[in-house]
């Protein structure tokens, strides 16, 4: 999918800049919340984490890894027991069948090692571009933004895209900042995004970036009654 984005505004790129550089002060153990050793398990998190939380995925995914820590291992799975293995994390017949397609595609057409390309990954079943972006920004290092549903409601929130497309918002978003910030921007956001800029009730007048922020006032601006709202983590 080709995107055609037009040459941001200087004001907007000098705004979303030093958002980001707050962001990274007040969040700066930001990192993926997802528990991994190499670019296989990164793919097989974030693929089995969809639609629940980054806590239960941690909690369920090393007895996986360890019953099956390859593509190849993995591929020959019974699917009984890889099912019985994700069932804490619902959708587990989808997600089972997500996994062996998955390990399969790597072992018949990458050799069983995880492709560190985006148009690779995107082929594998299952894989998205979040997901592909997850896997080259936090196991190969390449710049890789991830919209998620954090992402892209803090991006309009800020006023710095109206899109809604997360492909339209992942190129939007991208030609504001430089390629080496994209990764990070990602944990910036997202940590933002789960620990005070809420979905239903953002901790407005806890925030260090509202006065940059042209949503500010959409939740409490008391800093007192917003402070309440600030969480130290993620949603369980």
């Amino acid at each position: 999918m080709k995107v055609e984005i037009p040459k941001p505004d200087t004001a907007l790129v000098r705004r979303a800049r030093k958002i980001d550089r707050i962001l990274a002060e007040t969040y700066p153990d930001a990192r993926a919340e997802l528990d991994f050793a190499n670019a296989f398990e990164c793919l097989v998190v974030t693929v089995i984490s969809a639609q629940t939380t980054d806590r239960r995925v941690n909690a369920a995914s090393p007895a996986l890894i360890a019953a099956y820590p390859t593509p190849e291992a993995m591929a020959a799975a019974p699917r009984e027991h890889m099912e019985q293995l994700l069932g804490p994390l619902g959708f587990f017949r989808q997600k089972t069948d997500s996994l062996l397609k998955l390990s399969q595609a790597l072992v018949e057409d990458f050799g069983g090692e995880v492709p560190a390309r985006l148009d690779d990954l995107v082929k594998l079943p299952g894989v998205g571009r979040k997901t592909a972006n997850v896997v080259l920004g936090n196991a190969f290092g390449k710049p890789g933004i991830t919209v998620d549903t954090h992402f892209g409601r803090l991006v309009r929130r800020m006023g710095w895209t109206e899109e809604t497309d997360p492909v339209k918002v992942e190129h939007a978003i991208g030609a504001l900042f430089a390629p080496r910030d994209w990764t990070m921007l990602s944990h910036h956001l997202i940590w933002h995004g789960r620990r005070r800029c809420h979905a239903k009730k953002p901790a407005c007048g806890a925030c260090p970036v509202a006065r940059l922020c042209p949503s500010f006032g959409v939740g409490p601006t008391d800093p007192i009654e917003a402070e309440k709202l600030v969480t130290t983590q993620g949603p369980a």
